[in-house]
């Protein structure tokens, strides 16, 4: 088996092996539904409910992709920032780091204080925990650069500006989409602990509505939704990266 094949018959089959192994043991050890549902049934319920999913899941899908978007464009401006002055990474980036230890799922109900229980709490709640991945990894990538490059550059009297387009940015663009991918993920949870709190829509609310009538295969169908939607996310990352790749040849 060639190795793109490999990765990619691997994990479907470890998938299709664990489904089975939970369909096995819900029907042998009569497992309540209540408790743990076969997959059969959650896909069930996935069919029965596929509207009011989809009604959920576009809120949801909106949101993280706006807040996404909005803290990548805020972390490589952020990170350049830092990278061409010294005084500005000093000053930040210590607290950049610091923001990122803390555990910011706790804060989500400040910003339904700060914000209200609108969608702007939970886009700006969004963007705070994508926002320090992307950062710190396009730094990364901006301070990686071969030393020889920027005497070249020096050496052609290239501008600050120059530098940056033509020799930082496109050698960091690996780092940028590693933080990016991050992201992603860090996106959507954003929103759905957003929904959790204060939302009456969308797909975190309706795991948080199914749990309250004990619709278990309404929760595992809902987060199938999530996962579906985090999967075609990350993908459509991911082919960006490729494009650029191409394009710049890094």
């Amino acid at each position: 088996m060639t190795a793109p094949w490999r990765r990619f018959v691997l994990p479907v089959a470890f998938a299709l092996a664990t489904l089975l192994a939970w369909e096995a043991a819900v029907r042998i050890f009569a497992i309540r539904e209540v408790l743990l549902p076969a997959p059969s049934a959650v896909v069930a319920r996935l069919i029965e409910t596929f509207p009011l999913l989809m009604q959920h899941a576009w809120p949801t899908v909106w949101e993280s992709v706006a807040g996404f978007v909005i803290a990548s464009v805020l972390g490589v401006a952020l990170a350049a920032l830092l990278s061409a002055s010294a005084l500005m990474r000093d000053m930040l980036y210590p607290n950049v780091v610091l923001f990122q230890l803390i555990p910011k799922i706790a804060l989500a109900p400040l910003f339904i204080v700060w914000l209200g229980i609108g969608f702007q709490s939970r886009l700006t709640f969004s963007v705070f925990i994508s926002f320090f991945p992307v950062v710190i990894a396009t730094l990364a990538g901006l301070d990686h650069v071969d030393r020889s490059l920027l005497r070249l550059c020096r050496a052609l009297t290239a501008s600050s500006w120059q530098v940056f387009a033509w020799v930082r940015l496109p050698h960091a663009l690996p780092y940028v989409f590693s933080g990016m991918k991050i992201a992603t993920t860090f996106a959507i949870i954003g929103v759905v602990v957003g929904e959790f709190i204060t939302s009456q829509a969308g797909l975190g609310y309706l795991v948080l509505f199914a749990s309250a009538q004990a619709d278990t295969a309404l929760i595992l169908a809902a987060i199938l939704v999530l996962c579906f939607f985090g999967l075609a996310f990350y993908g459509l990352v991911a082919l960006l990266e490729r494009w650029t790749q191409r394009r710049f040849g890094h």
